[in-house]
């Protein structure tokens, strides 16, 4: 019982996150129709980010994580602005490869200003453990769960109340009746790349304060694929449930099954999606006729 609830909490606390770098994934995709290869290493330099501000320049925890937000912003929006933008009306194909282009960028960034080697950072959650029905379960664990939920519940009510919120959705379902209702197209597709890089900010920051500051960060990053898949590409809440079960499952075959296995049991569930529901549990289904 001890192991399976600790499987339990260690999974959630990774779909959690996991949910939250999706997210970003599926804010560009529905407002841009962009492939963002990059997602990844946008949770990379989230996590160098912040650690340059705390730790290099020793700045309190909050003007820490508040450069990091405004790093972050500005980094979505200038790929939105200068590299995504003149690529419109190209092919997708082009796109994508530019996509690949900047994650590489990106990650040869940030080894050139801070090197392969693991960063140490004080951690920012408690990493003391709570006994719960006769398991001990890391606090910092639960404590991440928490964070994830609160952020996402905030993305949610964003999205459903607020004005920039519903004029996502409005150029998300269509952006020529967007466009003859005033909706500026263009900024909202710079707010799409930086609400998408704050969501990758937090995630890459509940990873470094979890494991490390490292270049792992951005394979974490990498399971965004099978989360959205699952999900829906066009659907938050499919980021939810994608990110929760890729989560799960991935840390109840490394407990039960074999450890080698869980690393690659998420894009064989992601194989297996595409076989049966190409789009996701969540995704709308389109039918083109020619």
């Amino acid at each position: 019982m001890s192991t399976f609830l600790n499987q339990l909490i260690y999974g959630l606390a990774d779909g959690s996150i996991l949910a939250l770098a999706a997210l970003g994934f599926v804010l560009i995709y529905k407002a841009t129709g962009v492939i963002n290869f990059a997602q990844g290493e946008f949770l990379l330099v989230g996590a160098y980010t912040f650690y340059t501000a705390f730790v290099v320049l020793q700045l309190p925890l909050i003007a820490a994580a508040l450069i990091g937000v405004l790093v972050a912003i500005v980094i979505g929006v200038v790929v939105e602005r200068f590299i995504l933008r003149p690529m419109v009306g190209e092919n997708p194909i082009s796109i994508i490869m530019v996509t690949i282009g900047l994650s590489a960028l990106l990650n040869a960034l940030v080894q050139a200003f801070f090197g392969t080697a693991p960063k140490s950072q004080p951690k920012i959650l408690p990493t003391g453990s709570l006994s719960l029905l006769g398991a001990s379960v890391p606090i910092n664990r639960l404590l991440a769960i928490l964070i994830a939920g609160i952020v996402l519940t905030a993305f949610t009510i964003f999205f459903r109340r607020s004005r920039h919120g519903i004029a996502m959705r409005a150029v998300a379902d269509d952006q020529q009746a967007a466009m003859t209702m005033g909706i500026s197209v263009r900024r909202i597709f710079a707010l799409a790349w930086a609400l998408a890089g704050v969501s990758a900010l937090i995630a890459g920051v509940l990873v470094g304060d979890i494991s490390a500051v490292d270049q792992n960060i951005a394979s974490f990053g990498l399971l965004v694929f099978p989360v959205v898949i699952l999900g829906g590409l066009d659907s938050v809440p499919g980021t939810i449930v994608g990110g929760l079960v890729i989560g799960l499952l991935q840390q109840f075959t490394g407990g039960y099954l074999d450890p080698g296995l869980a690393t690659v049991i998420p894009y064989i569930a992601l194989v297996l999606i595409l076989l049966v529901r190409p789009y996701g549990i969540f995704g709308e289904t389109r039918i083109e006729r020619v």
